[in-house]
């Protein structure tokens, strides 16, 4: 590996440990040896714009179109900062830490996904990575909004019908942002607890509709590598059942309320 190859290499890992400083060091580095290398200065207008340094970011990314015209990357980049100078707001990118060690995969308890059904492009330009939202469930679906509640987008079918049922059974999820931009926002899901009645099944198993089988039967899945796709039949099934078992939780409640109400009465 020759010294361009090993200052790019470092130069990626700074960028995704988010250490903006050294990122800029190392692509500055990297443009003495090729002034028209069209992905140093994407690197460089994407470090800037984390640390709000707007004009630098635009410099580079304007850099960036006179080697490749059509950099479609830069444009949505240079739209991005237009909407923050704009909006006049101080970059909440400044007042976080960011945790390298954030995005660690764990099969089956980390997932992954792009939003679909994005928001308005004011509320995705302030967007940031790391930044932690919030999953809230409406209707059907698995909406990403950040903690003021400003909505970002719907999480995919598969994924929100999975997760509405996890939640029911009292699951709870961490979510982050993991990549955005003004047309593409990608989150990173982590399972922080998982509901008792569903302990021994996966949260994220490679197959969204693995496992429901034994889900809705309330057996213990096999420790098999290969495990049968469900039908939507049974998926519902499923549904059926965390919804039952709700309704019947609710149900012993207001009975013991009815019997505490009787006692108080006799006493009376």
């Amino acid at each position: 590996m020759d010294e361009f190859e090993q200052l790019e290499t470092q130069a990626v890992e700074a960028a995704i440990e988010a250490d903006w400083e050294k990122a800029i060091s190392l692509n500055l580095r990297l443009m003495e040896h090729d002034k028209k290398n069209e992905q140093v200065m994407l690197r460089l207008g994407f470090a800037y714009l984390q640390k709000a340094e707007y004009e630098l970011a635009k410099k580079f990314y304007h850099k960036a179109l006179r080697i490749q015209p059509k950099q479609a990357v830069a444009r949505q980049y240079l739209e991005r900062i237009e909407i923050l100078e704009q909006g006049k707001l101080e970059p909440q990118t400044t007042k976080q830490t960011f945790n390298p060690g954030l995005f660690i995969e764990s099969t089956g308890k980390t997932k992954c996904t792009p939003l679909s059904n994005l928001g308005q492009k004011q509320i995705l330009a302030h967007l940031y990575i790391g930044e932690k939202i919030n999953l809230k469930i409406k209707k059907r679906r698995v909406e990403a909004r950040a903690e003021n509640e400003d909505y970002i987008g719907t999480l995919p079918d598969d994924i929100s019908k999975r997760l509405i049922l996890f939640i029911k059974a009292k699951s709870t999820y961490s979510a982050y942002i993991k990549d955005a931009t003004l047309t593409k926002v990608i989150i990173f899901i982590r399972e922080e607890k998982k509901g008792k009645s569903i302990n021994h099944h996966i949260s994220f198993p490679l197959n969204m509709q693995k496992n429901i089988v034994q889900l809705s039967s309330g057996t213990q899945p096999e420790q098999t590598d290969e495990q049968t796709e469900d039908t939507e039949d049974e998926m519902d099934d499923w549904e059926k059942i965390v919804t039952n078992v709700g309704e019947e939780k609710e149900e012993m409640i207001d009975i013991q309320k009815e019997d505490l109400n009787d006692e108080e009465e006799d006493e009376e």
